[in-house]
């Protein structure tokens, strides 16, 4: 794969890369336009959509850090965004071009004041995983193999001025209105301020590793914090292969995995109030013994109780069914607004009804097989119903407490990852047990 030399660190150059690639994205309205005289809408829009989620992840990754995380993020609303926005943006979770070996020495003797030759008996100075905010290097040091990740220069410095470009496009595409919607983006950038710290991430893996240690079929790697610093972390190098990359046709294996990965993160939400926010198949190897192997603990979500107790109210059939209860819960977790008009009151009483007794099924079970593609393929429909929805696009979207951001991504990333496993009789609450 090409290296990289450099990264644009200015707020006028990551700027002036965004302007080419929106200019990139006019010429293929143009193309598109033109396509629609010779083609059907469906094959011109197709097109359409290909060639600007090729030119917007171009762009993206030449930048690395926020703008790529966020390309991230959205590749995880699978029934939200077009296909080949989700096929082009998912490629941002382990496989970006990476930091040439010239830059990878420079990098390392900033952070650390040293090169990487002077800490580690061996470094392998081309990366084997580059993602988002920084990339992985095999290393070894007296007998162990290490992996060593690196933050790309520039990252943390550039997230906020990172997410004031991305704004207008997350303003329009979630149709966010009103003065208090920067709450939303206030806790994406804090997140992303946390993912940068890297002795916090090492804090983090040390707590979580502690806490799930007993959790079966589950392991982690250890965290050196002599090796790490505030850009570099030093653990274990884990032998597997990636989640997305994982296949096997053992029902027993794939339900194995499957148990082992809700009871991870049912034991974080529900006992430890605190949840590896971050689901994505890059964060998650399958060991030669078929365990699952967790690798990265840069966001972690707390929720708090004001949020916590409602929400999984909200994952009760009973409660589900009662109008009054129900709305009332809406009110508490900020779906549903004092100034609303009677038609938005409406509207988002019912949508949230029809979302939520969808979402929560697995909830009203004690076993669940994510394997179900009738389950999956109504939570994309829905998905796309809202979507095209012109009655939705005339509300007002800002709505729904700031927590939810980072929650309801856990919980589309799991489902999703359950799904890939294709994970039958999962037992639902069997994190009481454990």
């Amino acid at each position: 794969m090409k290296t990289i030399d450099s990264i644009p660190t200015s707020k006028i150059q990551r700027a002036s890369k965004l302007v080419t690639t929106g200019a990139k994205i006019g010429v293929n309205y143009l193309k598109y336009y033109g396509d629609k005289i010779t083609k059907t809408e469906d094959e011109a829009k197709s097109k359409l959509n290909e060639n600007n989620a090729e030119d917007i992840y171009d762009g993206l990754k030449q930048l690395k850090g926020s703008a790529l995380k966020v390309a991230q993020m959205l590749s995880m609303e699978k029934s939200i965004l077009p296909q080949a926005y989700v096929e082009k943006f998912s490629l941002s979770q382990f496989s970006v071009p990476p930091l040439s070996p010239a830059l990878v020495t420079k990098t390392f003797k900033k952070y650390f004041g040293k090169n990487p030759n002077e800490i580690y008996d061996k470094f392998d100075s081309v990366s084997v995983n580059a993602a988002s905010i920084g990339q992985v290097h095999k290393a070894e040091k007296d007998g162990k193999k290490l992996a060593v990740k690196i933050q790309y220069p520039g990252v943390a410095e550039s997230i906020a001025s990172d997410l004031a470009l991305v704004k207008p496009i997350a303003i329009k595409m979630f149709n966010i209105k009103g003065k208090d919607s920067d709450k939303y983006f206030k806790e994406v950038e804090n997140k992303l301020v946390e993912e940068t710290n890297y002795i916090l991430e090492v804090e983090q893996s040390k707590a979580i590793v502690k806490a799930c240690a007993h959790i079966p079929n589950l392991k982690f790697p250890n965290y050196y914090s002599d090796l790490s610093s505030d850009r570099i972390i030093t653990m274990d190098w884990m032998n597997g292969v990636h989640l997305s990359e994982f296949y096997t046709e053992n029902q027993e294996v794939a339900n194995k995995l499957g148990q082992a990965l809700w009871d991870f993160y049912m034991f974080q939400i529900h006992k430890l109030k605190k949840v590896h926010a971050d689901p994505h198949p890059g964060n998650f190897l399958i060991s030669p013994e078929n365990d699952l192997i967790v690798i990265d603990f840069g966001c972690m979500k707390t929720i708090p109780n004001s949020f916590y107790v409602p929400y999984f109210e909200l994952a009760k059939q009973e409660n589900i069914s009662d109008p009054v209860y129900f709305e009332q819960k809406l009110f508490e977790l900020e779906i549903l607004r004092e100034d609303d008009s009677k038609e938005e009151l409406d509207f988002f009483r019912a949508m949230f009804h029809e979302m939520l007794s969808l979402f929560t099924q697995p909830f009203q079970q004690e076993k669940f097989d994510f394997s179900d593609e009738v389950f999956f393929g109504k939570i994309s429909d829905l998905g796309q119903k809202y979507a095209k929805s012109t009655e939705l696009k005339n509300m007002n979207g800002n709505r729904g407490s700031k927590h939810f951001i980072y929650i309801n991504r856990t919980f589309f990333g799991l489902y999703n990852l359950m799904h890939d496993l294709k994970a039958k009789n999962v037992v639902i609450n069997n994190f009481n047990n454990l």
